[in-house]
């Protein structure tokens, strides 16, 4: 079954970069242990295993160290793998706690997806919580902006946020992988968002997924949603979209586009670029 994984980079920027995932489509969805076991072999940050159910297709994801409600950067994948598939189209998803959507086109050589993110929503970060991520990081309160207060955020998936004061504080995230991990498992976390916003619709991210055994991702595009959610929350002047930067740190760069309405809670279009690996 490994032979059959389709390996394509999410959000990419113009051929480089991107967040490689794994996708595994067929006529019915192995064991659970048989798909963790495919994606620890694969070794992305996750891959998403697709089969069809109903008028849909019925998607699980995989990390090398844990199920995954949702991802983002592994439905981008799926969407681009879906449309090599079976043309341009929208196609139903059926999650393990959401029911959501995905677009793939293919433009030339070149593969674009947009999904629906589940429901957003977002709450302030408990002071402890906050404490005891700045510490991971290495952090203090001074490198928080006060505009973006810490919060818990949701599209899907839970993660908690980090708005930094600036770009080199940024730079400087680093951790310990077994200390982040036992932090998100402690409060049901799947990953920590760190931003800076650079102005109002422009956001450079990096993003910690120790839960799933990974110290950084270069793409996340279930947290581009949570953030899309939180600052429509939070009154933000956003315009009806942001766009992210994310992997620069890495030299992995990657663009993540959100757009959204006013509507509190409602759903976040995702979109970007894939390219095959």
């Amino acid at each position: 079954m490994l032979q059959e994984i389709e390996r394509i980079a999410a959000f990419d920027d113009h051929g480089q970069g991107g967040n490689p995932a794994g996708v595994w489509i067929g006529a019915a969805l192995p064991p659970a242990a048989t798909m963790a076991a495919i994606a620890r072999d694969v070794g992305f940050s996750e891959t998403a295993f697709a089969a069809p159910e109903g008028e849909g297709w019925r998607v699980r994801y995989f990390s090398p160290a844990s199920e995954v409600p949702f991802c983002g950067h592994a439905t981008i994948a799926l969407g681009a793998a879906l449309a090599r598939r079976y043309g341009a189209g929208r196609f139903a998803l059926t999650l393990n706690a959401a029911a959501i959507t995905v677009e793939g086109r293919q433009d030339g050589a070149r593969l674009q997806a947009a999904l629906q993110s589940p429901p957003t929503q977002s709450r302030p970060a408990p002071a402890a919580l906050v404490d005891a991520a700045l510490a991971l990081f290495g952090y203090g309160r001074a490198d928080l902006d006060p505009r973006m207060p810490p919060a818990c955020i949701h599209a899907g998936a839970d993660h908690l946020l980090l708005a930094l004061s600036s770009r080199a504080a940024l730079a400087r995230m680093d951790y310990v992988l077994a200390a982040g991990r036992a932090l998100m498992q402690a409060h049901g976390l799947v990953t920590i968002v760190l931003a800076w916003a650079e102005h109002d619709q422009l956001f450079h991210t990096r993003n910690a997924f120790a839960s799933g055994g990974v110290l950084e991702d270069p793409a996340t595009g279930a947290a581009t949603a949570a953030l899309a959610g939180y600052l429509r929350d939070l009154g933000w002047s956003h315009g009806g979209r942001i766009e992210v930067v994310q992997g620069e740190d890495m030299g992995m760069r990657s663009l993540i586009t959100a757009d959204f309405g006013n509507d509190i809670g409602g759903p976040v279009r995702v979109s970007g670029s894939a390219r095959m690996l």
